[in-house]
């Protein structure tokens, strides 16, 4: 191929990612800042007014008494504390599958990668049945319990552990005395900085984009997460519900809410990137 061509390629790709993903997050940003008159017949990608948006910001907050602040918090909660479970469980896990030998390790790892795989929204039903069979129904712990045990998470620190880690390192630490807990919490640990950092990222993201189950399990609107209560706000829109009544939420304003739902996630990816970057490059070498 040569130069020009590459380069005609090259450009070309980088094309068709800003016209399907940069334009639309654009569009976005601008709307925010717009009256529902203006989104309909400005130019798509003009800029409204600063008078606009606060405008646009005083309407969403006073969508049921602030509620928006409400979801972003219980989403916050939700995610934070799934978080932290999850890495208490999926990287110890993950270690004991990759350095133990047992009767059914291999039919539990397939387990965990068949269901590793299955779509989320075929988990629901039976994880309504077993939440409601212990009366958690409608409480934080119906959404937080489910996804704190993240199969995927298992499976990546099983790889991370198999693949990364120096078995001839570990085995000195047993030689000097160390214990498997020791082994694990002075040598191990320290080296799976990275793949904790990468479980920790796709777990937050995971947790704070999960619709479908909290909208199953929890009832009550103070309950919601953000992603629910976004779909409460679209149910307000009158473009796409007609008989809404003074609750009326306008396009705008389910843009800025769209905007607040994602703004955490991109947030946490930006710092999870620098951290995932320099702790690959700190264990790249070994002494």
């Amino acid at each position: 191929m040569t130069k020009s061509a590459s380069r005609l390629l090259t450009g070309s790709v980088l094309a068709v990612f800003v016209v399907f993903f940069v334009l639309p997050v654009l569009w976005l940003l601008l709307a925010a800042t717009k009256t529902d008159q203006q989104l309909v017949h400005d130019n798509p990608l003009s800029f409204g007014s600063w008078q606009a948006l606060k405008a646009n910001w005083g309407a969403l907050t006073a969508f049921q008494d602030n509620a928006i602040m409400q979801w972003l918090g219980n989403s916050a909660l939700y995610a934070a504390i799934s978080l932290v479970i999850t890495l208490c469980v999926a990287v110890p896990a993950g270690y004991a599958l990759a350095m133990t030998e047992f009767r059914g390790r291999r039919t539990l790892l397939v387990s965990t990668l068949v269901v590793m795989l299955m779509p989320n929204a075929t988990l629901v039903v039976p994880l309504f049945l077993e939440i409601n069979a212990v009366h958690l129904i409608g409480t934080m712990w119906s959404i937080i319990l489910p996804y704190s045990f993240y199969p995927f998470g298992v499976y990546l620190t099983y790889i991370y552990f198999t693949t990364a880690v120096p078995k001839d390192l570990l085995a000195a630490a047993r030689m000097d005395g160390c214990s498997e807990f020791g082994v694990f919490r002075h040598v191990a640990l320290p080296l799976a900085t990275p793949v904790i950092a990468l479980v920790g990222f796709f777990s937050f993201v995971a947790n704070w984009t999960n619709y479908f189950l909290p909208y199953v399990m929890l009832p009550e609107s103070s309950q919601m997460p953000v992603q629910v209560g976004v779909g409460t706000l679209l149910s307000n829109v009158p473009s796409f519900n007609p008989a809404v009544g003074t609750l009326a939420i306008q396009r705008p304003q389910l843009a800025l809410a769209t905007l607040l739902a994602i703004t955490p996630v991109l947030i946490v990816f930006l710092f999870a990137q620098r951290f995932l970057v320099g702790g690959m490059l700190a264990g790249a070498t070994k002494e």
